[in-house]
């Protein structure tokens, strides 16, 4: 089946404790072109359930509204993100009789057949990863289309979930009027993130540090089998800081992301700062002494997340790459490696647009769904022609056509 010129541009929403992020990008080759990015403090969402879907729903409408303004059309569709938790993992084998020539179809139809009665009824399927295919005796096949034969076999992992995880998701996706294309766990959008020829024949880990919870998932060749949720995260380095210096959330939160770095070495002795506590006092902080507090917490964090990776798995890690907005402090870096080795490495975001570790789930999660496509040789946009149109106009209207951002969009609509 021939496929039609698309223009493979698609929104993916991260539902976070702290903050929900949004994105959208247009895929070209295995590049992601950010042409919007927004994130907004999150209410009604704890430990990343939706515990209020009403108030959830008008965090997750800010987003969109800052979105849509960048955009200049409405976002209708999108890639959302599911929690974790009580997250099942099991590897399936499907078969099929095919004609001669292997065709997307085939490789749709070997998938299905992989997951029949797979599925309890009480939980839903998240995403089916194919581990390898084999085509009559040819084994270890990654991608069979094209190829002849006439028997089609796959070894796939399938990923599921309580169905209600799910309704709590899409209940409040209804809210805010978007339809979910697709759903996907942060972990695959962190791995897509990251992944390159090296990583994706080896075993390693990745960590993802939020806000109220650290998600540590090991996976194998890129296929994720091993995962688990800790209750520790970023909130615990705000408490330490409030409960130290007698300060409100607020100003904890902004002492941590724009005065302290990571490990005390690396601090600034005769750099202070002045503050008022919340009972009206005056107080002088130092960077030496706020950063020793953070590096406390930091490596007690960091020392979790190694043991936990042992505990997943006795298998040799390649790899460990760590991820999440408190990554961003200075010198975080230096922790990681005097915690966990020279094998671990912080995520570091380069894409223009989302250069910061909070985007690395959701803007994973568009490189993770075109894979998937590109597997079932399939295209898909989820904004039609008009809507492409009203993105350019917004863009000439808003940038001289000089501009260096007005080429680069430019680009992207027309390569």
């Amino acid at each position: 089946m021939e496929l039609i010129d698309v223009k493979k541009i698609y929104t993916a929403i991260d539902i976070g404790s702290d903050s929900i992020k949004m994105v959208t990008a247009e895929m070209i080759g295995t590049k992601a072109h950010v042409l919007a990015s927004s994130s907004v403090r999150s209410v009604g969402v704890k430990n990343g359930w939706i515990t209020d879907p009403n108030m959830a729903a008008n965090s997750i409408k800010l987003a969109l509204k800052e979105m849509e303004s960048m955009l200049g059309t409405k976002v209708e569709q999108a890639i959302v993100n599911v929690p974790t938790e009580d997250i099942e993992i099991t590897i399936v084998m499907g078969q099929i009789e095919i004609e001669e020539e292997v065709t997307n179809d085939d490789v749709v139809k070997v998938l299905k057949d992989a997951l029949l009665g797979q599925v309890e009824e009480h939980r839903e399927l998240i995403t089916i990863y194919p581990i390898s295919f084999t085509l009559d005796d040819k084994e270890n096949i990654k991608d069979p289309k094209g190829m002849l034969g006439s028997h089609l076999e796959v070894k796939a992992v399938i990923a599921t979930v309580p169905r209600q995880s799910v309704r709590q998701v899409l209940s409040t996706m209804k809210l805010c009027n978007i339809e979910v294309v697709d759903m996907a766990f942060g972990v695959s959008g962190d791995y897509a993130e990251v992944r390159n020829k090296t990583i994706d024949s080896q075993v390693g880990a990745i960590v993802n540090i939020g806000f109220d919870k650290m998600e540590v998932s090991v996976l194998n060749k890129g296929i994720m089998i091993k995962n688990q949720i800790l209750s520790l995260g970023s909130k615990s380095v705000d408490h330490d800081i409030r409960y130290i210096y007698k300060v409100d959330q607020m100003t904890a939160r902004k002492l941590k992301e724009t005065f302290a770095v990571a490990t005390k070495r690396y601090a600034d002795y005769n750099d202070v700062i002045e503050i008022e506590s919340k009972n009206q006092e005056k107080l002088v902080i130092n960077q030496s002494e706020i950063s020793e507090i953070v590096e406390a917490r930091l490596k007690e964090i960091l020392n979790l997340a190694k043991k936990q990776i042992n505990l997943l798995t006795k298998r040799e890690i390649s790899y460990i790459i760590i991820t999440g907005g408190i990554s961003e402090l200075a010198g975080f870096q230096y922790l990681v490696e005097d915690v966990l080795g020279r094998r671990a490495t912080t995520l570091n975001m380069t894409t223009m647009g989302v250069r910061h570790n909070k985007y690395s789930s959701v803007l994973g999660m568009i490189k993770y769904f075109d894979q998937k496509l590109e597997l079932r040789g399939q295209e898909y946009s989820m904004f039609q022609d008009s809507k492409i149109e009203e993105m350019k106009a917004t863009k000439k209207k808003n940038m001289s056509s000089e501009s260096t951002l007005s080429k680069v969009f430019g680009h992207f609509f027309e390569n």
